[in-house]
């Protein structure tokens, strides 16, 4: 049986959380015990059947202002939350429950291009104008601020200039799925 069960939440298409998915398919300590989800649209709910994930749906209303949430957190027996790609800044209470136990990856080398509102394109086409030849991926702790949690790992690649906001949200993602389940994994090892 795992010893360390993950959640894992996410608000759009969901690569980052399929990588995951698949990378611990099998593993001998570490699960992925549910996906947790604000926008009930989103792609990664799809993603997370086929992989059979169980998946919550929940509310703003639900988040921030009961305890639902985490309640069923408790429930589903998680030790770690994972963020991939979820958007909301997270309640204290959630913060607090899990100290030291939320990750989140963030596809810029902060502390440029974080904060609140700096997610997905908008971040590439940050990168873009300032005219920066280096981006990349950090990965961090998550408190109760946008991207200020502490690091844990950073990787960058070369940004040209005729390259596209697109072209280098290929380059971050490459980084993203290569880097982020084994990242998880030394992460929860090491705890």
């Amino acid at each position: 049986m795992p010893t360390a069960r993950i959640a894992i939440f996410a608000s759009g298409n969901g690569t980052n959380a399929e990588a995951i998915f698949t990378y611990f398919q099998g593993h001998p300590s570490i699960a992925v015990g549910a996906l947790f989800s604000n926008n009930p649209r989103a792609y990664v709910l799809q993603r997370a059947q086929r992989h059979s994930i169980p998946t919550v749906v929940f509310s703003r209303t639900d988040f921030y202002e009961t305890t639902k949430v985490i309640d069923l957190l408790a429930e589903l027996e998680i030790t770690h939350i994972v963020l991939a790609g979820f958007l909301w800044l997270l309640p204290p209470a959630i913060v607090a429950a899990f100290p030291a136990r939320i990750i989140n990856i963030h596809p810029a080398l902060l502390p440029k291009y974080g904060g609140k509102g700096m997610y997905g394109s908008r971040v590439h086409e940050a990168v873009k104008a300032s005219g920066d030849r280096l981006t990349g991926i950090t990965i961090h702790e998550v408190t109760e601020n946008y991207d200020d949690g502490p690091l844990i790992f950073s990787a960058t690649c070369d940004v040209n200039p005729e390259d596209s906001p697109e072209e280098i949200a290929g380059k971050v993602h490459v980084l993203e799925h290569m880097h982020y389940p084994r990242i998880i994994e030394k992460w929860i090892n090491n705890a």
